[in-house]
């Protein structure tokens, strides 16, 4: 994942807050995880989504839902998951 896609993740996420106020956290919260997620799974394999590399270590291999309870409310996260050779869960 470029860090386009992560500055307008955070872009869309200010905006959700700006415009909808407290009732923006948890949108702008899960998409703000779930951006961190498939960045850090993009590291782990070694090419973004798409992408043929020499460093590719594995292939994504979808999302499995999740929803995290915090103080703002559930949020309904979707986990990277990846086959191949390489052991992954997300620290985010």
């Amino acid at each position: 994942m470029t860090h386009d896609a992560q500055n307008s993740a955070m872009d869309t996420a200010m905006q959700m807050i700006g415009e909808q106020g407290f009732d923006g956290l948890v949108p702008a919260m899960t998409l703000l995880f779930n951006t961190a997620m498939e960045a850090e799974r993009a590291s782990a394999l070694g090419a973004g989504p798409w992408e043929r590399t020499e460093e590719r270590r594995g292939y994504a291999n979808g999302f499995k839902p999740k929803t995290l309870q915090t103080r703002i409310g559930a949020l309904p996260l979707k986990v990277p998951q990846v086959r191949g050779d390489v052991e992954f869960y997300p620290q985010s």
